[in-house]
């Protein structure tokens, strides 16, 4: 593979108009602003609740109940919810599943998000285990860059991780794609597991020194289905860059362009960078920015909880969506209530897959 030093990837914030309305497409709605003053740029869609992989922190080895083919919001019907959230503000786009890139003809959906009046930036969430083969058509289509899960270095234990056979060659084989095809940042999201992982916390930050990847560390999130784990295998961001510091110094750094919490560090002179995000031990929620599109059509406001506004059927009826969107900006919480191996807080969440992660 060859690597060059990543540039930046200019990015345009929507502007408003004079009565604070945001713009786009030359058309004005109330603007994307919630009850703590936070502008809501970023949307996360999720297009399936399907997985390719069933890993220990995300979904239940024996998998979930799907939801029927008729209960997923189309494509086209994705996009109009997409055109109406433009509208009001919406700049932002990350597709997620389940795993997104095990739904069928993904390039269209890019194709018509691509299209919309106001969105100025679409981005892809992905194991990467099906990348290597839609990497150029995604690229062609509008993706610009990509967030590839990767939790082990060592081929057995990204098995483990994933409980799927031959994980991690299909993994490098996507993330090498990425960067052929030009996805430009690429991050790594690595989820922290103490006994798991934790040992290769500096295999992964070394990385980042001689390649334009940039590794990002994530805490465990607690939902049902990883209670145990999530309560006796949590390992913080503050302890990995503690090992990462054991190797070399550590200097902040602006990171990558994006729209996620993370803090970033870098080795001298790496031409990429580590980044922590930590739901957990540091709560971020100050600097939220986002709602989520679930794959069968609920606006939620926040990752967990119980809060949610069923856009579908309303779509499906022909209503105004506005006043949906304006109710969910309405409540969206202050801040999580996770707590550590706990249900707790997560508003019955079995699973991450649930909601697009």
């Amino acid at each position: 593979m060859s690597w060059r030093r990543a540039g930046p990837v200019a990015t345009t914030v929507g502007g408003s108009g004079a009565d604070g309305q945001a713009t786009a497409g030359g058309a004005s709605s109330p603007a994307m602003v919630d009850g703590f003053g936070r502008r809501i740029e970023y949307l996360r869609i999720s297009v399936t609740d399907k997985c390719n992989l069933r890993c220990v922190y995300c979904m239940p080895e024996e998998g979930l109940p799907w939801l029927r083919r008729d209960d997923i919001l189309t494509y086209e019907e994705i996009a109009e919810i997409v055109g109406v959230m433009a509208r009001m503000g919406l700049r932002r786009l990350r597709l997620t599943g389940g795993e997104p890139l095990v739904r069928k003809d993904l390039t269209r959906l890019v194709a018509l998000l691509s299209a919309v009046p106001g969105i100025e930036d679409i981005a892809l969430s992905t194991n990467a285990v099906l990348l290597a083969r839609q990497a150029h058509a995604l690229r062609d289509a509008g993706v610009s860059r990509v967030n590839i899960s990767l939790d082990s270095l060592r081929p057995e234990r990204a098995d483990a991780i994933a409980r799927r056979p031959g994980t991690l060659a299909k993994v490098l084989e996507g993330l090498d794609a990425a960067y052929a095809v030009g996805f430009e940042p690429i991050k790594i999201n690595v989820v922290l597991m103490r006994g798991q992982n934790d040992d290769e916390v500096p295999a992964f930050a070394e990385l980042s020194r001689d390649r334009p990847l940039h590794v990002r560390f994530i805490e465990v999130m607690p939902t049902e289905s990883n209670l145990e784990l999530s309560a006796s295998n949590f390992l913080s961001c503050e302890e990995a860059l503690e090992a990462v510091r054991a190797v070399d110094e550590l200097a902040p750094v602006a990171g990558p362009p994006g729209n996620g919490p993370a803090t970033y560090y870098a080795f001298p002179g790496a031409l990429g960078t580590i980044g922590v995000i930590t739901p957990m031990s540091h709560n971020f929620c100050s600097r939220c920015n986002r709602m989520r599109l679930t794959a069968d059509g609920h606006l939620r406001p926040c990752l967990f909880g119980e809060m949610q506004t069923p856009l579908r059927d309303a779509l499906r009826r022909g209503d105004d969506l506005v006043p949906l969107v304006a109710e969910t900006l309405r409540i969206k919480p202050e801040k999580h209530l996770l707590v550590q191996g706990s249900a707790i807080g997560s508003g019955g969440l079995v699973a991450l897959s649930q909601t697009g992660g």
